[in-house]
């Protein structure tokens, strides 16, 4: 089943700007990160990422400085894969992560990816529940993918997102 990604926001929302990360940036994302996870990204997995061409944008309202959000993901043959996706405390429930999954999802679109995967901790049922509204679907698992609390290791839930090329939505044109 293939999602189809339409923002249908209060307003129309010009406001939200994407723009893509640069090394100069890492220390911003990596204030957010720290802030948001306990077994955060560090600084070498962002420039590494970087070096790596991955897709890597940064969010922020337009006339404000402030970092909201950000996302990195690298891109296979025909696919994406979402390596993180992270939005400011302060930002979150404001579809933020929304806004920058639908731009992810354009892109995929414009590059011939006809899938998009992520990774979800199994504990984590608001993000797993929102992906899955989303129209994400669970794939499987992947035992002790991440570190947990005491040395301990937790699950992955690995979710898919099939992506028609030809399915543009507004949301595709706006974001271009």
């Amino acid at each position: 089943m293939s999602a189809l990604w339409r923002i249908e926001p209060r307003g129309v929302d010009t406001a939200r700007v994407l723009t893509p990360m640069t090394a100069a940036d890492v220390d911003a994302v990596q204030a957010i990160e720290s802030g948001v996870y306990a077994f955060a990204w560090t600084r070498g997995n962002f420039i590494d990422s970087l070096a790596a061409g991955y897709e890597s944008e940064l969010l922020r309202l337009g006339g404000d400085e402030r970092l909201l959000g950000y996302y990195v993901a690298m891109a296979g043959a025909d696919e994406m894969h979402l390596l993180n996706i992270t939005v400011a405390p302060a930002a979150q429930r404001q579809g933020h992560a929304r806004f920058m999954l639908a731009r992810l999802i354009a892109r995929c679109r414009r590059v011939g990816a006809h899938r998009l995967w992520l990774e979800v901790r199994v504990g984590n049922a608001g993000a797993r529940t929102a992906y899955q509204r989303l129209g994400f679907a669970e794939m499987g698992v992947r035992p002790g993918y991440y570190p947990a609390a005491h040395g301990q290791r937790e699950s992955a839930l690995v979710m898919s997102l099939s992506i028609d090329p030809e399915a543009e939505t507004e949301t595709d044109h706006a974001l271009e």
